[in-house]
This record gives C-alpha cells, structure tokens and sequence, in this order.
C-alpha cells in the first residue's frame, strides 16, 4: 500500500478567501455566459474557458480580443455580470465550505473575489454560505487579478502583513495574484493543480482551522 500523504501544516493571521472555484461552484453559469460570449465573437469556446477563471470580465476580454477599445469590454463586462446574477442554476457550494467558514468565525479572513457586491452576494446566498464581514470584490479595486492589489487591500483592511495571509484560490490568475502579494497559496480543485501552489486539496474538506495563541491561525491541509 503506498503511504498516506502527510499533511501540510501553515500558520497565519489571516485567511483571504477567493469565491468561484474556492468557496462555490459556479462553473456551470460561468461556461453557459462565456460560451455564449464567445459564440457572439466568433471565439473557440474552449480556449476561452482557459482564460477567464479568475479574471474580471473586462481584463479577460482584453486578452481574448487585443485591439478592442477597452470602454466596450467594461460595457460588456456590465452586461455579463447582470447576466451572470440574474443566472443561479447550477450554483453550489464547493464540499466543505459551510464547515471551513463556519470554523473561522472569530477569526481574521477576508472574501477577495473579481464579482461584484451583487454577484457575490447572490452566488454566496444561492450556495447557501454566509458572506464573510470584510469583503473585497471588483468595486473596490482598479486592476484585476492576477494583480495582487485585491489580495493586499484584503490583508491591509484586516491589518495583517501579507507575508502573514495564506490565499484560497482555484485559478491561475488568482494563485498568481496571491504570490504577487507575497502570500502564500492553497489550492483548491483540479484547476489550481496546474499552477503549483503552496499546498493543494480537492476540497474544503481537506482543510482544518484551529486557532492558536496569540491571535494567529493553524492550517491543516491535505
């Protein structure tokens, strides 16, 4: 039989959490408005699915459509997010979320997601998850990830020192994002697997919290 894996252990003072991918599945609403988008372009609908985990809506446009005045991806991007709040079918937790959020009441962890207030608020309650009390969504940031200034305006609103967050994320662009912040990163689902983070699990099941003296946070992942 081969060995169980070892866990792996990380201390923080505090968590910020991404939300599609991490926290819920929104996967199934995600494919349906994309591929639709990309239909509309005349884009390869897989190879646009590569791009847009993570990303605001505008930011991946421009990588997918270079050239393209950029007020015309932020007024498509407005429309796809009504769209995209307008649209709960299929939206779930990720297994193990309610618990893992339920474990960190009382302690410091942030939502740091490109939805804005109205998508996250809407995906977080379809899901059935309470919405965590400090929240960083596309609103309250001027660049996308995998810019870190989400994760860094996170960490500064809770007033931890980056180097003393640990990430939640799924995506390329978030993991890339987290490191940028000078974080470090536990990924979540297959897709993260691809981006080498810190740690990674399937689920949030994998993931336990116990605090510790002095205010900080263990981590056992895996």
């Amino acid at each position: 039989m081969p060995a169980a894996a070892v866990p792996t252990v990380l201390t923080a003072r505090a968590l910020l959490l991404d939300m599609d991918g991490t926290l819920v599945n929104s996967d199934a609403v995600v494919e349906r408005i994309w591929r639709r988008w990309a239909d509309r372009h005349g884009l390869d609908g897989d190879e646009v699915m590569k791009v847009v985990h993570g990303r605001q809506g505008y930011a991946s446009m421009a990588l997918l459509l270079p050239g393209r005045p950029m007020e015309q991806n932020h007024a498509d991007n407005a429309r796809m997010l009504a769209e995209e709040t307008a649209d709960m079918d299929g939206v779930v937790p990720v297994p193990g979320a309610a618990a893992f959020l339920a474990s960190l009441r009382g302690l410091p962890h942030a939502l740091v997601t490109s939805a804005d207030v109205a998508l996250s608020t809407a995906r977080m309650a379809a899901a059935g998850l309470a919405l965590p009390d400090v929240r960083v969504t596309a609103e309250s940031v001027g660049a996308s990830k995998p810019d870190p200034e989400g994760f860094l305006k996170g960490a500064a609103e809770l007033g931890v020192d980056p180097a003393d967050c640990v990430v939640f994320e799924d995506s390329g662009a978030g993991i890339q994002a987290g490191r940028a912040a000078g974080m470090r990163v536990v990924g979540v689902g297959p897709r993260a697997g691809l981006h080498r983070p810190d740690a990674l699990v399937q689920d949030l099941r994998q993931v336990r919290v116990e605090a510790v003296e002095g205010g900080a946070v263990r981590l056992v992942v895996g």
